[in-house]
C-alpha cells in the first residue's frame, strides 16, 4: 500500500489506455491513414502499446517512461533495436521518423514522434558537455558558491539555467526536430503537412533530475503551478497559419483530437475528446471562444506536486488542494510567477470558481484522494526540515560540480564514452 508519510492516499487510477478508447491514431487508421509511433509510451504494460491503439508501425513505445538503457545504445527497448555502440537515442527517432515519411510519402500518414528527451536520466555528449560548460563559464555561472535553488513547499526549486548537460540534450533534440522537417521537405510534402510540437508537462525544475529552471514561471513538472503546466506549442498548418504569428489563448492537450480530426476533414468524435475543441478557428483567424479549463491531479508528483484541482477562467486560476481543502487564487496577467495569493481578498470570485469546478468534478465522475490515518505530522516535518537543509546543499554541490573542467559522467564506461557528436 501506498506510504510515503503524507497527509492523504492518492485517489484511484488506471495502469493503461483503456481498449475501448477510440484513439485519435484508431480514428485516422479508419479513414485510411497509415499511423505510425516512435519513442514513449508509457501508457501501459505488454498489450496496451502502440500497436493496439491504432498504430500500425511502432519503433521504440512500451511502458517504460524513461529509456531503460539511457540515451545512447544499446537502448535495452523490445520495440527498437540496438543502433551501433554509442548511436544516440533521440537522433535515432527522428531516422526512423525521417525514414518512414519517404517510404509513405505518396500516402496519408500520421506520424506521432514523442521522444524520450529531455526526461531523465539527463544524458549528453562529451563534446555537447563542453560548449555549453564553456558557455556558462563565460556567463560567470560556474562562479556560483550558492543560490541555484531555493525551497519551495515540499522541495528545492532549480533558479538557475546553467546545467550543460541538460542543455546538450536540448540541442540534441532541436536537431532531430529538424531532421524530421528535413525529411518533410526532401519527400515533397512539408506543403500538405500539419506539424505540431508540444510537450507534456513543463520542465523538470525538482525531484527525479532538478535539470532546469522554469522561471519566471513557479515550479516545474509535477507541480500545480504554471511551471508544471504550461508547455510549448507550436502548430503549422500550410495555406493557414502565418509564419511568426502568435496567440496568448489558452489551449489544452485535448483540443488535439478535434483539432486533427477537422484539418482531415474527418466527423468530430466528442464523445472521445470530451472537453476538447478544434483549435481551426483559433488558427485560421485567431479567434476562440472563451471557456473554463480544468486540471485534475489527486496524486503526489515525484517533483514535489501536491494532490490538487485547477480551474484557469480567463486570467484567473484557482488551484484547489485535496489534503486540507485551502484555495489559492491568482491573476496569471498580473503575476505570472504565482507569488501573490489573491484567494483572501477575492472571496466571491473564488466562491463562483469553486462552484464551477464542483460541477466539474460531478459532471466528470472525479476521484479524490482520502485522509491516511497513518500520517504523522512530527514525522513529515522533520522530512521536510532534512530537505530544505542538508538534502539542498547536497544539490548545490552536485549541481556546481557539473561545471567544472574535470567533471565526467561516474559509470563504466561513463555514458558517454563512445558517442560521436
Amino acid at each position: 500500500a501506498w506510504d510515503r508519510g503524507d497527509r492523504v492516499l492518492p485517489a484511484a487510477y488506471a495502469g493503461h489506455l483503456p481498449h475501448e478508447e477510440v484513439t485519435v491514431a484508431e480514428a485516422l487508421r479508419e479513414a485510411g491513414y497509415v499511423t505510425f509511433f516512435a519513442g514513449k509510451w508509457h501508457l501501459g504494460g505488454e498489450g496496451s502499446w502502440p500497436e493496439d491503439h491504432g498504430f500500425m508501425i511502432n519503433r521504440g513505445g512500451w511502458e517504460r517512461g524513461s529509456p531503460a538503457g539511457g540515451y545512447f545504445s544499446p537502448y535495452a527497448n523490445p520495440k527498437l533495436p540496438d543502433g551501433p555502440p554509442g548511436e544516440a537515442l533521440t537522433l535515432r527517432l527522428a531516422e526512423e521518423t525521417a525514414a518512414f515519411i519517404h517510404e509513405h510519402a505518396d500516402e496519408p500518414f500520421f506520424a506521432f514522434l514523442s521522444f524520450y528527451a529531455v526526461h531523465g536520466p539527463i544524458q549528453t555528449t562529451r563534446g555537447l558537455w563542453a560548449k555549453y560548460r564553456e558557455k556558462a563559464h563565460a556567463m560567470g555561472l560556474d562562479r556560483r558558491e550558492d543560490g541555484r535553488f531555493i525551497f519551495d513547499r515540499r522541495l528545492p526549486v532549480r533558479q538557475v539555467q546553467d546545467n550543460p548537460i541538460y542543455a546538450g540534450m536540448v540541442e540534441m533534440l532541436d536537431k532531430a526536430v529538424g531532421r524530421v522537417l528535413e525529411a518533410l521537405r526532401e519527400a515533397g510534402v512539408d506543403e500538405r503537412t500539419v506539424v505540431i510540437f508540444t510537450s507534456d508537462n513543463g520542465g523538470v525544475s525538482s525531484g527525479d533530475a532538478y535539470s532546469t529552471s522554469l522561471l519566471p514561471l513557479r515550479g516545474g513538472k509535477g507541480r500545480q503551478w504554471e511551471g508544471g503546466i504550461r508547455e510549448p506549442l507550436i502548430i503549422h498548418v500550410p495555406g493557414m497559419t502565418r509564419p511568426g504569428a502568435h496567440t496568448d489563448v489558452p489551449v489544452i492537450g485535448m483540443d488535439f483530437y478535434p483539432t486533427i480530426l477537422e484539418l482531415a476533414g474527418l466527423p468530430l468524435r466528442p464523445e472521445q475528446h470530451v472537453d476538447g475543441v478544434s483549435l481551426v478557428p483559433l488558427l485560421r483567424d485567431g479567434s476562440l471562444p472563451e471557456r473554463d479549463l480544468f486540471w485534475h491531479y489527486p496524486h503526489y508528483g515525484n517533483q514535489g506536486g501536491e494532490p490538487s484541482s485547477i480551474l484557469r477562467r480567463g486570467d484567473w486560476k484557482l488551484i484547489y488542494y485535496h489534503e486540507d481543502g485551502r484555495f489559492e487564487l491568482y491573476n496569471l496577467r498580473e503575476d505570472i510567477g504565482e507569488q501573490h495569493d489573491l484567494a483572501a481578498v477575492e472571496p466571491e470570485r473564488v466562491e463562483s470558481m469553486r462552484k464551477r469546478m464542483e460541477r466539474w468534478f460531478m459532471d466528470t465522475g472525479a476521484r479524490f484522494p482520502a485522509l491516511d490515518p497513518r500520517f504523522r505530522p512530527a514525522v513529515f516535518r522533520e522530512k521536510i526540515e532534512r530537505l530544505r537543509g542538508p538534502f539542498l546543499r547536497a544539490l548545490e554541490e552536485q549541481h556546481a560540480a557539473y561545471l567544472r573542467p574535470g567533471w565526467a559522467p561516474a559509470g563504466d564506461p561513463p555514458w558517454w564514452g563512445s558517442v560521436r557528436d
